[in-house]
């Protein structure tokens, strides 16, 4: 097929296995029907009956294998028993190309612009695309250098796994904040009560004589359609019944919120009273807090936070601790950690699969299907603990203000922090407790019980 290739574009370089794989993506992507491959081999390589003289001027092709001659000539076609296994193969490729595009995009992705992975479905077809994908990361986690390379990696899998299986991913950076709350219907609705709202001001206006350009313009697109001219003498009567149909739309508009949000509220009630009665007894008796009081300064709340974690303090060692240390001087040293895959597939297993991820926007679902990375992750953690160093990614914190009651005082806020997936130390929480002593006039046990 080689030969035959260059004596008919001797201009194009091309190798044998190259031209290979041309020829099998061209059949197995099935961008020809068997008609279509047979014009074109037609077209392409005149047979003996067409061109009798072919022979002579290219003697070299006569002495070609017959098997490459019946490759050449032979059209393609798949035989019935076979079209699972094509189907099959033609998946496998879609996949793997499908991953190499996540792997690519995101690794050139910063950290916090990476999309956010959508909770799939437990479903067999999906168990079965993540048991698919999971022979083909070998290759990739072998050339994995550090952790973050291979975070990158199992992330841009999870993203190939929700694009093959048409799960809406959201392509806003997780960096530009939150998603609102507010559904979409209640948003839309809200901007036409707003819209209506303005509208109503700016006929107002014009009824009470004035006469600004803006407002003239408004309250011609107003009656715009309804024959009805500013000039005429009854304008004043148009005037007051459009206002009078735009209050009752208001009205009518804020009465289909309240009905939406009310069947809302019963359905989010019934299905967590199937889930979990308790927590629909707690929401009953104490209301979630609707955030409606005044939201504290956020200098001074950057200024707190800021004076106990990130300015250094000089503590003035005790006598106890000479004591602890003499205690402590005849304890044995720990074995070394030995971390083995085995290791990381345990706190993998024992991990929630959906619970909030960290900076990097991986849930331990992921982890769980991709069981390839087990080994991977225990050789880079064990280099990481021997050199006692661990990447930005599993150190930086996210630290979020919660309000716990409708007082949104700055001494009504407590504090959640997730530092490399880890809780506060005694030294920490020590400190903690001094500083809101000192600061809000309030004792240890009522902080204890707070």
């Amino acid at each position: 097929m080689h030969r035959l290739f260059a004596e008919l574009e001797p201009s194009l370089t091309v190798t044998e296995q190259n031209l290979a794989d041309r020829v099998r993506y061209i059949l197995r992507s099935n961008i020809f029907d068997v008609a279509e491959l047979e014009r074109l081999r037609r077209e392409a390589v005149p047979s003996s009956d067409e061109n009798a003289t072919a022979e002579d001027a290219a003697p070299q092709m006569v002495e070609q294998p017959a098997n490459v001659d019946a490759a050449v000539n032979t059209p393609v076609v798949v035989d019935s028993s076979d079209d699972g296994t094509v189907a099959q193969e033609l998946e496998l490729e879609h996949m793997r190309s499908t991953l190499e595009e996540a792997i690519v995009e995101t690794r050139s992705t910063p950290l916090e612009n990476r999309p956010r992975l959508p909770r799939i479905a437990l479903s067999k077809r999906n168990r079965a695309v993540v048991r698919a994908l999971n022979p083909m990361l070998v290759t990739y986690l072998e050339a994995s250098r550090d952790l973050c390379e291979t975070d990158s990696i199992l992330f841009g899998a999870a993203l190939a796994v929700c694009r093959i299986i048409g799960a809406k991913v959201s392509t806003a950076g997780r960096a530009t904040g939150h998603s609102s709350a507010i559904p979409a219907w209640r948003r839309r609705i809200e901007e036409r009560i707003a819209k209506a709202r303005a509208l109503i001001g700016r006929l107002i206006c014009f009824r009470s004589d004035n006469n600004r350009p803006r407002i003239v313009r408004t309250v011609r697109m107003a009656f715009a359609g309804t024959n009805v001219s500013l000039s005429q003498p009854d304008i004043t009567q148009k005037l007051t019944e459009r206002i009078d149909d735009l209050k009752q739309r208001i009205a009518a508009w804020g009465k289909r919120i309240q009905r939406y949000t009310e069947r809302s509220t019963r359905f989010n009630q019934n299905r967590l009273f199937q889930s979990d009665q308790k927590r629909l007894y707690e929401s009953l008796e104490r209301p979630m807090v609707s955030g409606t009081g005044p939201a504290p300064n956020q200098a001074d709340t950057l200024a707190f936070w800021r004076s106990l974690w990130s300015e250094p303090v000089n503590h003035s060692e005790g006598p106890w601790t000479e004591v602890v240390a003499s205690q402590c001087a005849g304890i044995t040293p720990m074995d070394p950690v030995i971390i083995t895959p085995d290791d990381v597939a345990e706190a993998v297993r024992r991990a929630p699969n959906w619970k909030s991820p960290g900076l990097d926007g991986l849930h331990h679902y992921w982890l769980k299907g991709f069981m390839v990375c087990h080994s991977v992750f225990a050789r880079q953690f064990q280099e990481a603990l021997n050199q006692k160093s661990l990447p930005s990614l599993f150190t930086t914190g996210i630290t979020h203000l919660v309000p716990k009651d409708q007082d949104f005082k700055f001494s009504s806020f407590f504090i959640v922090t997730f530092i490399g997936k880890q809780s506060l130390n005694e030294y920490h929480l020590a400190k903690f407790k001094k500083k809101v002593i000192a600061n809000f006039k309030t004792t240890e046990y009522e902080l204890d019980n707070n």
